[in-house]
């Protein structure tokens, strides 16, 4: 069993680690089918061959060959380490700077079998989302790390560390890039080649960034989403015998069926992998199973009936609960004046893609038939800053959590006692209870994390009473303060985060990447950019950070100015694009605030204006 020390001492090399292979009876991720010519190969081989000595090479070249020719890629299981993969307590990690160990702590975390989807392909979650290519780049990242300096930054190319360089104490410490590859060669089917070759890396949005904290992050969007929908679509606050259907429990999926309690509804979830709906039923996210069609709905009406709060998986097809195939299901469902919206990952303009009936008559390329939750529920609720700010508490210790959840509790009740709109503190409200029923509902899963969707004055308020308890020492150990990808500034998606923006730009990614760099500019201790994340490869450009908490007036200043931006860029975008909503909050910024000077949109009054000069 090798220790921390160990982990941080390079490469094992001599003697090289004993070749276990593929751990048997864990999850793994499927076989990837590149097809590469033989001087591809050739060249995957060689990449590979490069982390290691000449003395080494003749002995690992023909297992690498063997993994690649089994696996699609070369994860290099040899040196998978033998240690128990988690989030450690900050002070056990050999470190220069302890913001490099709250870095170990936080990609020992995306590794970790418990939160893991493929924990030995290096794969956090939804398939593909690797933390790296292979574990030669694990073992020297973690080297890097541990020998870091302040007055160094980490350059991360694709999941290859291309070494330590030196920078001010000022900028970032690490600086993470995935899978930015030239545009017109940005398909799936040259990703699939590059992968293979070592060269580039999907690192959907969190796994590549290093800031994934389980499955808490998707459950509280999926809460937030349904007690958005239930306002929009019913106009109710209480969801005591309303009805969600829907399908999927494995993944990021299997939040649906705890969403569902959490919001008081009856949630039904149709799955057709018997095993994920095992699995969470045997977590206690599903309170009930059936494979029986006629018993499902049997359940269901007795649940309206007795407003019973449930969460009953269904094994089988969704399309057998709605009809026939699922697009003609929704729209007989819609008929009938049920409420359908997209919240998978570009489920539409997949269907679209298949040839399904989702067109909508005189829309833009982002629009179909029906809305996706960013269009018609989360939208707005980007557009006035809000969206999933998380922090992670190093110590690893549950009681630092316990006084972060009463440190932003106190914060939302104090913003709403000193007066706020009302549609900022019904979102204020439900991240209140959110805290509350998180706790209840054990939703920690490897590091000792917290979520909520928060605005921009709300994300500065928390960090700086977090950072002040640090200070003080009622939290023993740094905190890190991130987000998900998907959020108001850091993700610019068509078909999804981006998808309610309607004047042509939704396809450029210039928000995106303003966030990164304007983050780095602004005190972040790491930044990611990545193309993909979400909906796929070559569909969308994300970005992240990770921004390190230590108790100093440096530590405050940095959160209040970076925090600061990365939610009003997102504002100011869509201010700029015509959301009402985001011209408010960016006009109320504006007064509060005189270095805030943003251009903002006039609009067209007069739509004679445009036809009679299209008429020319």
């Amino acid at each position: 069993m090798s220790s921390l020390q160990a982990l941080c001492s390079g490469l094992p090399l001599r003697p090289l680690p004993e070749n276990r292979g593929r751990q048997a009876g864990v999850p793994h991720a499927p076989v990837r089918t590149p097809s590469l010519s033989p001087v591809e190969k050739q060249l995957a081989l060689r990449n590979a061959l490069r982390y290691f000595p000449p003395d080494v090479q003749e002995l690992l070249a023909p297992e690498f060959a063997q993994e690649l020719q089994l696996y699609g890629h070369i994860y290099m299981y040899r040196f998978c380490p033998d240690i128990e993969m988690r989030a450690y307590p900050i002070e056990q990690y050999p470190c220069q700077t302890k913001v490099a160990a709250a870095i170990m702590h936080m990609i020992m975390n995306n590794l970790d079998p418990a939160v893991a989807q493929f924990p030995q392909e290096l794969v956090t979650y939804g398939g593909n989302g690797q933390v790296f290519s292979n574990w030669a780049q694990f073992w020297l990242t973690m080297f890097y790390l541990s020998k870091m300096t302040e007055e160094q930054t980490l350059v991360m190319y694709s999941g290859h560390p291309l070494g330590l360089f030196p920078s001010s104490r000022s900028a970032p410490r690490l600086v993470i890039t995935n899978g930015m590859v030239i545009p017109n060669y940005s398909s799936r089917t040259e990703y699939e080649k590059l992968f293979a070759l070592g060269v580039t890396m999907y690192g959907q949005m969190t796994a590549g960034s290093y800031c994934y904290i389980g499955p808490q992050g998707i459950v509280h969007g999926t809460v937030l989403t349904v007690l958005n929908a239930a306002r929009r679509y019913l106009g109710i606050e209480d969801l005591a015998g309303k009805v969600f259907v829907t399908s999927g429990l494995g993944g990021m999926s299997g939040a649906q069926a705890k969403a569902a309690v959490i919001v008081g509804c009856i949630g039904v979830i149709a799955e057709v992998d018997k095993a994920a709906l095992e699995k969470r039923h045997r977590q206690g996210w599903l309170m009930e199973v059936t494979d029986s069609l006629d018993r499902c709905i049997q359940r269901l009406r007795e649940a309206r009936k007795k407003k019973e709060v449930l969460s009953l998986g269904y094994h089988g097809n969704v399309v057998a609960l709605c009809l026939r195939r699922q697009v003609s299901a929704i729209n007989r469902l819609a008929e009938e004046k049920f409420f359908f919206w997209d919240y998978g990952n570009a489920f539409l303009l997949e269907a679209q893609r298949a040839g399904a009936d989702v067109e909508k008559k005189g829309a833009g390329r982002t629009e179909f038939r029906y809305p996706s939750y960013v269009q018609h529920i989360m939208g707005d609720i980007f557009s006035q800053g809000f969206g999933p700010f998380r922090w992670v508490c190093t110590s690893g210790d549950p009681q630092d959590l316990a006084v972060t959840d009463e440190l932003a509790t106190s914060v939302l009740e104090e913003a709403i006692a000193d007066g706020v709109k009302v549609s900022v503190k019904l979102q204020y409200m439900d991240n209140i209870r959110w805290i509350r029923e998180a706790a209840r509902h054990r939703l920690v899963v490897g590091s000792q994390a917290r979520i909520l969707y928060s605005d921009q004055k709300g994300r500065v308020a928390i960090a700086v009473a977090i950072n002040q308890a640090i200070a003080c020492r009622r939290i023993k150990a740094p905190v890190v303060l991130s987000r998900d990808h998907h959020d108001v500034s850091g993700t610019d998606s068509p078909f999804r985060e981006t998808s309610n923006i309607y004047d042509g730009s939704a396809f450029c990614a210039d928000m995106a990447v303003q966030n990164f760099v304007g983050d780095a500019c602004r005190g972040a201790t790491w930044v990611a950019l990545h193309n993909g994340g979400g909906v796929g490869w070559g569909e969308v450009i994300n970005g992240g950070f990770g921004l390190v908490l230590d108790g100093t007036p440096e530590a405050e200043g940095r959160a209040r100015l970076m925090l600061s931006w990365d939610v009003s860029n997102g504002v100011a975008r869509r201010c700029w694009s015509g959301n009402q909503k985001a011209y408010e909050i960016i006009c109320q910024t504006m007064q509060e605030n005189s270095t805030l000077v943003v251009t903002l949109p006039h609009k067209v009054e007069d739509e004679r204006v445009l036809q009679q000069a299209l008429q020319l």
